[in-house]
């Protein structure tokens, strides 16, 4: 298989969380966003996380379990885009083992000095993306509109 097509998009492999507007400005958000230390504060999806923001570095997280309640597992991505305050990005990358590639966006538009508008999306790269779009999708779109209705709730808390 050709490297391209490992990581090959497909538009209709693509979660897209909700568009959530926040009264708060888009520094504020991301700082919340990189304070990895403290997402089981606010983050009822990505409960921990560990990481260096730097590209190329891991990010290691223990995500909730929407297909079996009170469940968990955990998952390793890699920074692949920071753009303070507007993108964050990680990765899962191809690996024979686990064929799976997938890109993880979030991104703050600032409205405003005092408001933005916040929403993520996740890409499930390659030839096996769709299929991965159609097992997991519904299930991530829910955890990904789960995180940003808390991170605005979160953030204007603490404004």
């Amino acid at each position: 298989m050709q490297e391209e097509d490992k990581l090959a998009f497909d538009p209709d492999a693509v979660v897209v969380s909700q568009t959530v507007v926040i009264n708060a400005s888009a520094e504020k958000v991301w700082e919340v966003l990189i304070d990895f230390r403290r997402y089981g504060e606010w983050n009822p999806f990505c409960v921990a996380a560990e990481g260096t923001l730097a590209l190329g570095e891991p990010l290691k997280m223990t995500l909730k379990n929407y297909l079996e309640p009170g469940g968990f597992f955990d998952n390793t991505e890699f920074f692949c885009a920071i753009d303070a305050p507007t993108l964050i990005s990680w990765e899962a990358p191809w690996v024979d083992e686990w064929p799976y590639p997938a890109r993880r966006d979030q991104i703050i538009e600032p409205l405003s000095t005092d408001r933005c508008r916040y929403h993520s999306t996740d890409a499930f790269l390659g030839p096996h993306g769709i299929h991965v779009m159609r097992f997991a999708g519904p299930w991530v779109k829910r955890a990904f509109d789960d995180t940003a209705f808390a991170l605005k709730a979160y953030v204007e808390a603490k404004a």
